[in-house]
């Protein structure tokens, strides 16, 4: 496959980044509606959703690139994919959204949520600092921080779903 889009022209080329382009943002929308009914059907809050399984779904072409950069001992290629994705979901995915319309923020959601986003980039700088490279350890740090992460999200959806019922009841 590689050589095929290595060799093949240019018109060729940006055919198959538009069709690949699509193919992405249709599977997104039914990624997206499917985790939406999901969601629904368990009562779980959209936040929820969106912080977990759609933020993981979406991040999934990223990985694989990641993971294949760093099998082909592209290392370079796999940070750097983490780091621009980080800031292209921060800045142009949360502008684009806001031009739209407007983009409501909960403070709960700020005081829960901006610190893990905050403290995963502080500690690839300071892990990726450290002997300028991430090994076995520095991963094993990473996927603990982010099964703590799931652990809250988890934990933040089940108190919410709580409060909801006692809610619920009172009106009844």
């Amino acid at each position: 496959m590689t050589e095929f889009i290595s060799t093949c022209s240019m018109p060729l080329a940006i055919v198959f980044l538009i069709a690949g382009f699509f193919f992405l943002v249709k599977g997104a929308d039914v990624f997206v509606e499917g985790s939406s009914s999901i969601a629904k059907r368990f009562h779980v809050p959209a936040i929820i959703i969106g912080l977990t399984i759609v933020a993981m779904g979406t991040s999934l072409p990223e990985t694989a690139v990641s993971v294949v950069a760093a099998i082909q001992h592209k290392n370079t290629l796999a940070i750097s994919n983490v780091v621009g994705s980080n800031i292209f979901n921060m800045m142009v995915v949360i502008g684009f959204c806001a031009i739209m319309t407007p983009v409501a923020v909960q403070k709960a959601t700020l005081k829960r949520d901006f610190p893990y986003s905050v403290f995963a980039a502080l500690l690839l700088m300071i892990l990726g600092g450290v002997g300028m490279k991430l090994g076995r350890f520095d991963s094993a740090v990473f996927l603990v921080f982010f099964a703590i992460f799931i652990g809250t999200m988890i934990r933040y959806g089940s108190e919410s779903r709580k409060r909801r019922r006692t809610s619920a009841k009172r009106r009844n």
